[in-house]
């Protein structure tokens, strides 16, 4: 069952979250919302195969997966359930982005349900990339433009297959329930809290002002210790 959504933000919030990268958006939260300094983003490292894509901000759809067992449903039910997960994915606030958790304990990755025809399914359905602590595969028939954070890459599906979908998810320490709003790229990512959206761009803004005068000194041919603590000085008065 999918969560009650909150009405979907503006997408000009969206457009604005999307021109920082994540470890950016992280500082931001710092400043906003520092309650959540211990959670919400990834804290363990996912494959990135597309480091150059910009950073992707959507709502969550999760998912739960295995791939060392056979599905124990008939084939016409399976068949069902896939549609159901389709419908699932490819409707609600947009764009949207798969949180998809592998639940075969020891095995996570043993089978990819990641690869050229599910990336190529997904990028039609409107969404912008997969998060996933399992296996993806056929990266250079991946579809194009659409982003994914994996645990590792594999070559087969075994018996990859969806367990459940719409429920709270966690993918390499990062706790994700329907509709979430995710902001991903390269580094991780980060659940952020709908409330204190559009409060982020202008906290990351600040988070590099308070930033400039230390890297303009430590980039300097004239860096001295002095200069560094006259430089911390007048980064903490910066409001």
């Amino acid at each position: 069952m999918t969560s009650s959504a909150a009405a979907p933000l503006a997408a000009s919030v969206l457009e604005a979250l999307a021109r920082y990268d994540t470890p950016t958006i992280c500082n931001a939260m710092e400043i906003v919302a520092p309650e959540r300094r211990l959670i919400g983003y990834t804290t363990k490292p996912l494959v990135c195969p597309f480091p150059d894509l910009p950073p992707m901000v959507g709502y969550a759809r999760t998912a739960t997966i295995r791939s060392v067992v056979k599905s124990g449903l008939p084939a016409d039910e399976q068949g069902r359930r896939r549609i159901d997960y389709y419908e699932y994915v490819g409707t609600g606030h947009g764009p949207r982005i798969v949180v998809l958790q592998d639940i075969d304990g020891p095995d996570i990755g043993y089978g990819a349900f990641w690869g050229e025809v599910q990336s190529n399914v997904h990028k039609a359905l409107g969404c912008l990339g997969v998060i996933t602590d399992g296996s993806i595969r056929d990266i250079p028939q991946w579809a194009a433009g659409f982003q994914a954070l994996a645990g590792s890459i594999g070559p087969s599906h075994a018996w990859v297959h969806a367990e459940s979908f719409g429920g709270e998810v966690r993918v390499a320490g990062m706790t994700v329930r329907s509709d979430d709003l995710i902001h991903s790229d390269r580094h991780g990512a980060i659940v952020i809290p709908t409330d204190i959206a559009a409060k982020l761009p202008e906290a990351a803004e600040l988070c590099a002002r308070r930033e400039t005068p230390i890297l303009d000194i430590a980039r300097s041919a004239d860096f001295s210790l002095e200069k560094l603590k006259d430089a911390l000085k007048r980064s903490a008065e910066i409001h």
